[in-house]
């Protein structure tokens, strides 16, 4: 029985933990071949995968970065069929402490990735008519979070994007959607106080704190073949906490 996600090329940052590390691994047992990214080398996501997947290393906050992982992809595989763009940071700065800086390298790393990702990988999805963006966005937009304005701008900005690129690639056979997740346990969540990571899921419907398999299913079923007539969503897996009106 063929898999789900057989012989697909699927591109993954952040892979070397949390979210992406899992997702990583779900689409390797979906019969994926991985390409992992990572600022450094995510050998042990590698490990777990076992075989050969493709390993690299860069700054998806650079488009010289991406070029690279776009020419590595072509040489390896000739072809790119699935994109998660999950790489993120999200350093805390009420405005008073926001700066250009902070607020540039924010934006460059949340959002600027997408739009880089778009523009070199586009080309190889478009050879066979065939493709999916998931891009990882954040519930936080809406919810009353202090100290996150600029890593809000760079997740809202996720959303537009992905509405618009949507329009333009349909005819394609490519769909382009966001994930929305809540507070999930993964090492980047790991210096929060205890007291608000309960406060957070608390709020939930869903009154636990996410796990990083709790947000991979979403993303799997938006890198399907099940959801090729789904595309410009903004799929929110958070337990419960986010209500859209």
């Amino acid at each position: 029985m063929k898999r789900s996600h057989e012989d697909r090329v699927a591109v993954v940052t952040g892979a070397g933990r949390g979210i992406g590390r899992e997702t990583a691994l779900r689409l390797a047992e979906r019969g994926a071949k991985l390409v992992l990214i990572d600022l450094e080398a995510p050998l042990e996501t590698a490990k777990m995968i076992g075989g050969e997947p493709l390993v690299l290393t860069g700054d998806v906050s650079r488009l010289d970065s991406w070029h690279g992982f776009a020419k590595a992809v072509d040489e390896r595989f000739g072809r790119c069929d699935i994109v998660i763009n999950n790489a993120g940071i999200y350093p805390f700065a009420q405005i008073d402490e926001l700066d250009e800086a902070l607020w540039e390298k924010t934006l460059r790393v949340n959002l600027y990735s997408h739009f880089f990702s778009a523009k070199t990988l586009l080309p190889l999805m478009r050879r066979n008519k065939w493709g999916r963006f998931v891009n990882i966005s954040s519930n936080s937009i809406g919810t009353p979070t202090i100290g996150f304005s600029h890593y809000m701008a760079a997740k809202m900005g996720v959303i537009g994007f992905v509405r618009g690129l949507a329009n333009e690639v349909g005819d394609d056979g490519i769909t382009v959607n966001a994930v929305l997740p809540a507070l999930t346990n993964t090492p980047g969540t790991s210096d929060i106080p205890a007291d608000l990571k309960k406060g957070a899921w608390m709020a939930q419907a869903i009154k636990r704190f996410a796990q990083p398999q709790d947000i991979v299913g979403p993303i799997l079923f938006l890198a399907s073949e099940d959801a090729g007539f789904v595309t410009g969503q903004a799929l929110v897996a958070d337990g419960g906490l986010y209500k859209i009106s």
